[in-house]
């Protein structure tokens, strides 16, 4: 009976909270509100920036605000065009720069953006920072943290102790939230993003890049930058974003696409 109850309320959720990716239009389910993950994302960030203080000033700290600026008006625009804004209801924006020699940025949901400044030498460009935040503002929009997640939770057995998981198990949240959205290599083992999730987030994230003005072919020689790096122990941004000889064809395969977007 017990298990049956479980069964039952999984499904009840499946039914409630399921959703679709926008761009490939991919059913997904939640078991959490997007809005508590929000609401999560701004104890995190606050004690990440407490731990790892931002840049205050200089050219990269600009280029980062000015880059994701333009991002932010384009995510907006698309969400509007294609009847999404509920989608980032609640974001309050934020870009910053973390000096650290970690390959890595990231977005929580939110907005909360941290782009790590060893990755900057790989990115090269004002346009090859556009196409790596434009890939994880596309995670967020996506919702694939809280995808994952939901995966973990429902792995665990916890279906029917959401909240008292949530309330009771603060360490073990929040390892479960860092690691959802591959933060900082302290937590231990980050969960990988699917071959699924990856491409959904290239493809949100060469529309984004190109409607604010960025040209979403610099994504394929940054990519193959980035597979010269990994190595036996890959970059805490590969560790999140599992390398694929697939990619460089996928995105080639979706640039027209993108391209219609593109507006120098």
């Amino acid at each position: 009976m017990k298990y049956f109850r479980i069964v039952i309320f999984l499904l009840a959720y499946y039914i409630v909270s399921c959703s679709k990716v926008p761009i490939t239009n991919r059913k997904q389910t939640h078991l959490l509100p997007e809005s508590q993950l929000i609401g999560m994302s701004l104890t995190e960030y606050r004690s990440f920036l407490q731990e790892h203080p931002p840049v205050a000033g200089g050219t990269n700290v600009q280029l980062v605000k000015n880059v994701g600026a333009r991002i932010q008006q384009a995510v907006i625009k698309f969400m509007s065009q294609n009847g999404e804004k509920d989608r980032i209801k609640g974001y309050k924006w934020e870009f910053n720069l973390v000096e650290s020699k970690e390959i890595n940025a990231w977005c929580m949901p939110g907005g909360k953006v941290v782009v790590y400044s060893g990755i900057l030498p790989l990115t090269q460009t004002e346009t090859g920072l556009a196409i790596v935040m434009g890939h994880e503002i596309g995670h967020a929009i996506a919702q694939h943290g809280n995808e994952r997640i939901s995966q973990q939770l429902i792995a665990a057995g916890v279906g029917l102790g959401l909240d008292y998981y949530l309330s009771n198990k603060p360490k073990e949240t929040h390892d479960l939230f860092m690691a959802a959205y591959g933060i900082g290599a302290e937590v231990g083992v980050l969960l990988p993003y699917s071959r699924l999730q990856e491409t959904e987030a290239d493809k949100l994230g060469l529309v984004f890049a190109a409607m604010a003005g960025y040209d979403p072919r610099e994504a394929i020689p940054f990519w193959q930058r980035m597979a010269k790096v990994g190595g036996a122990k890959p970059p805490e941004f590969l560790s999140t974003h599992p390398g694929d000889e697939r990619r460089i064809a996928d995105l080639q395969e979706y640039m027209p696409k993108a391209l219609k977007y593109y507006k120098k």
